[in-house]
This record gives C-alpha cells, structure tokens and sequence, in this order.
C-alpha cells in the first residue's frame, strides 16, 4: 500500500508538472524554502541517500545495462546536486538537461518507474519517513518527461 500511495503521489505530481526550468535542465521547479532539503539531512544526507542508491542502480537486473558504463561516483555526485536543487537546497546542478542526457538511451515507463522503486528501497533503508519520501517524489516527478523516451 505504501508504495502504491507513492506512486499515486508521483503520478498526480506529473500531471501538474510545471514548465522547464533552467535551474535543473528539467521539467522540476526547485523549492522556495530548505525544508524538504534539511528533513533529508542537508548535504551529508543526501550523499549517504545517493550513496546507497547508485549501486542499487547498477545491481538491478532491470535497468542496470543502462549504468553499466557509467562513472558511478560522478552520478552520485550529479544526483547528490540535483536532488539537493530541487529540495531546496543551497547546491547547484552543474550536469546536462535531463532530455538530453536521455535522447539516445531509449527509456521506457517501466525502466522510470523501477528506477523510483529503487529510490523509494533507499529512502526506507535510510529511514526517511514516509512524507518525506512522497514530497520528493513529488518534486521529481515531472523528470519522466524529460527522461522516458520510448514506449
């Protein structure tokens, strides 16, 4: 049920999905305060959060090809930016535009939805509460439009 409800969240989100900002070469508007960005823990937060969720990214037989010749620290540290922006943080989110650095990798609906379902694995094995989790997924949300590509 809960990840039924996340999903839910994530999917109302992206219907309302505000318009390109340049602040994230995406789909996502970041925060207007740092509340989301300290109940991650701040920086140091989201670095343990990313951490652990880039090698599930890399281990899951689902969407792993895609990493495979991926610099993992340096997407840690890309994901560890980007999620900083959009919580609301003081970072900036120096990588490419989510639509480009997607074009030619042919993602699907089912490769966006298990790459959410690896996050949200992370967020409860680094005991983010629940709300937490949904107001992120939230704030993420609208990236499907930039990054699922294929049907």
């Amino acid at each position: 049920m809960k990840k039924l409800l996340s999903l839910l969240a994530l999917c109302l989100a992206a219907i309302g999905a505000p318009a390109q900002t340049a602040v994230t070469g995406s789909s996502v508007r970041p925060l207007a305060d740092d509340s989301l960005y300290q109940a991650f823990g701040g920086k140091p937060g989201l670095e343990k959060l990313m951490a652990d969720f880039v090698p599930r990214l890399k281990a899951d037989p689902r969407i792993g090809a895609f990493f495979k010749e991926t610099n993992l620290k340096e997407l840690q540290a890309q994901l560890t930016s980007q999620l900083c922006v959009v919580s609301g943080g003081p970072c900036k989110y120096e990588g490419a535009n989510m639509k480009d650095a997607h074009a030619d990798m042919e993602v699907r609906k089912a490769d966006f939805n298990a790459l959410v379902e690896l996050l949200q694995q992370s967020m409860d094995a680094q005991g983010i509460p629940f709300t937490v989790q949904n107001r992120m997924l939230a704030q993420l949300a609208p990236m499907h439009r930039d990054v699922v590509n294929t049907r």
